[in-house]
């Protein structure tokens, strides 16, 4: 695309929805977490083209996945055209398959059950495959620049492809230095009628 900064591909994970806003909230209830929902936006601000990999954690929000993604196509049809395209991955059966069954038959403990780093590597597996099959130059990711996650994530992307380059945004002077917090991120959602579930009385998403 001209103009582009080069194409990217984002991982967006749909939380588990709240059920008393099923009915009457479909944008908060499938929105993705705080950090992916403004970094993409973040991102086509700075020039990229964004291809987003959307993964959905549950059976029940399948049928969900075209509300969601009209929903954000409204929203970004109005301030970029740099949106390449949303894949939805239903990667349930691959992670039970591959994972699930192996971290239960050796009783796979680190302080607690595995509720969230186990599901990485199929995450980030998928990703690769969108971010070949649509040649983008860079994955992204919203990791906290002192977490666990930065690492899962992004030794399984040079695993597979030494030469990809990653875009974390946490990390990113440009980024850390106009968002200093969770509070500044609800801010440029509220400003830019971004979908999110947090708030700043809970704006950490549950895993």
């Amino acid at each position: 695309m001209a103009g582009s900064k080069g194409k990217v591909c984002l991982a967006y994970v749909l939380p588990r929805p709240r059920a008393q806003e099923l009915p009457s909230c479909p944008a908060n209830s499938y929105s993705g977490s705080l950090d992916t929902s403004t970094i993409l936006a973040w991102l086509l601000e700075q020039g990229y083209e964004v291809v987003t990999k959307t993964l959905p954690k549950s059976k029940k929000r399948i049928g969900a996945q075209k509300v969601h993604h009209g929903l954000m196509s409204l929203y970004l049809a109005g301030i970029t055209d740099k949106w390449a395209q949303m894949i939805i991955a239903d990667l349930k059966r691959e992670f039970v398959e591959d994972l699930l069954w192996k971290a239960v038959g050796c009783n796979a403990i680190y302080e607690d059950l595995l509720g969230t780093s186990l599901a990485r590597p199929v995450i980030s597996r998928s990703m690769m495959k969108a971010a070949d099959e649509e040649r983008c130059d860079f994955v992204a990711h919203g990791c906290t620049g002192k977490g666990n996650d930065q690492v899962r994530f992004e030794l399984a992307y040079y695993t597979i492809n030494p030469a990809i380059k990653v875009i974390a945004s946490w990390r990113d002077p440009t980024f850390f230095n106009r968002f200093r917090g969770r509070n500044d991120l609800l801010d440029y959602a509220a400003e830019k009628g971004i979908p999110v579930t947090s708030t700043k009385a809970k704006p950490y998403s549950m895993e």
